[in-house]
Formats: structure tokens, C-alpha cells, sequence
């Protein structure tokens, strides 16, 4: 992922996305709907913060509340940060540089997770993803989470579909194109039963599915009674 999400990736990241930027911000307002009965001080744990969007989203809703940003990748943090202190929320914010098993604080009230745990491969490394952000939360702490999924029913669809959004916000078909090569090799995309699946095992009551557009797929769960603990 470090590797992925260079300096030249940070300072292009926003504007690949700008046109498919509704989508993304239809999965912010549900956030902020599925967690608008958190209290005023509440602490959020964003992991895979990026360039900061759903910190940016949320602050703006929550004046009160104070964000942990989590990624490994410095330029992305960086540049997150930066947004931060143009927003003038930066002062709300701690930047932990690293992954989310290495952050210390624990109690969270909720945490978010947009479009990172499909960059694992491995299905254990992906449910330990899930565990290590349970185990920072307080027990019944809901967990957001967005990620790329295709049903098998509606699979060749749904890809077309894709294919046309991504042209839309601007790339050449030929890129595209090695987008989908990337399926399978670099990103993990799996049906959404069996990510609600590795979620579950990671010690979050059954998964609610909340959200689609094209293949992101988004779950809210709640962390069990033990898991943060």
C-alpha cells in the first residue's frame, strides 16, 4: 500500500475521484446518519484516513468531535493533514503515521474504514484488519466500512458499469482496463457475503449491509460485548 500511494499518487488522488465524487459522498452522509446519535465529544478512529475526506465531512457535522487519522502512506497523511489545517480543524485531529495495529489509543466511540481492507489479499490478514479496529473500540461501537465487492448474480453488469463510471471521470478505456487486471492481484474483490463474513469473524455482530454504488459495498457493525476489550 505504501508503495501504491506515493507522493505523486497523494497529489493527483482527489482530482481522479472528483467526478465520481456523489458517490462517495452519498457513503458520508450515511455515515453521518448511522452515527449522529454519538455524544458531542465523541473520539472517531479513521482508518485508512487518505486525504482526509470523511474527516472533512464529519467535522463539518460535528463540531464537537476529534478524529484519529490512521494510514501508512506519509504522502497521503500528509496531504490529509494539510486539508485539515486549511479547514481549520486540524486542532480536532491526531495523525498516526503506520498501521492500525500499531496505534495505542483505544475507546473509540466509532470508526470508519473506506475502501482499505480490499488491498488485502490474504482473507486472514483481512480479518485481522477488522479484529485490530474492534480492539480499539468501546464494546457496541459502530464500525463503518466501504469496500469494493461484486455479487456473483449480477457480476458481468455491474463490471460494464464500472467500466463506464470510471470513463466518465475522465481515464482512457486502456487504463481502465488495467484497473480490472488489478482484481485479483493487487486488490481483493469478493463477493459482499463473504466480506460481511470476515467481518463478523473479526468480532462484530452480524454485519448490516447499507450502501451500494456500482461495486463499493458498505456494512455497518457494531463491535461485540468482548472485542474491544
Amino acid at each position: 500500500m505504501t508503495e501504491f500511494f506515493t507522493e505523486e499518487m497523494a497529489g493527483r488522488y482527489d482530482q481522479n475521484f472528483a467526478k465520481l465524487a456523489p458517490l462517495r459522498d452519498a457513503f458520508h452522509l450515511l455515515t453521518q446518519l448511522a452515527l449522529q446519535h454519538l455524544p458531542p465529544n465523541a473520539r472517531i478512529l479513521c482508518v485508512g484516513a487518505g486525504t482526509g475526506a470523511e474527516i472533512l465531512f464529519l467535522a463539518r457535522a460535528f463540531p464537537g468531535w476529534h478524529f484519529t487519522a490512521v494510514d501508512p502512506s506519509v504522502p497521503m497523511l500528509n496531504r490529509c493533514r494539510l486539508r485539515c489545517e486549511d479547514a481549520g480543524i486540524a486542532a480536532r485531529c491526531h495523525f498516526h503515521e503506520g498501521y492500525v495495529d500499531s496505534l495505542d489509543e483505544r475507546n473509540f466511540d466509532a470508526a470508519t474504514a473506506i475502501l482499505v481492507s480490499q488491498f488485502l489479499l490474504d482473507p486472514a490478514q483481512r480479518v485481522a484488519f477488522f479484529r485490530a479496529i474492534a480492539h480499539r473500540l468501546q464494546a457496541q461501537a459502530p464500525m463503518l466500512t466501504l469496500d469494493l465487492a461484486i455479487p456473483t448474480t449480477c457480476e458481468q453488469p455491474l463490471k460494464k458499469l464500472w467500466k463506464r463510471a470510471w470513463c466518465f471521470a475522465g481515464h482512457a478505456p486502456e487504463d481502465v482496463e488495467k484497473m480490472f487486471e488489478m482484481f485479483g492481484k493487487h486488490v481483493a474483490v469478493v463477493p459482499p457475503e463473504e466480506l460481511a463474513e470476515m467481518i463478523a469473524s473479526a468480532g462484530f455482530d452480524d454485519p448490516v449491509p447499507c450502501y451500494q454504488a456500482l461495486l463499493m459495498h458498505g456494512f455497518v457493525a457494531h463491535v461485540g460485548e468482548t472485542a474491544g476489550q
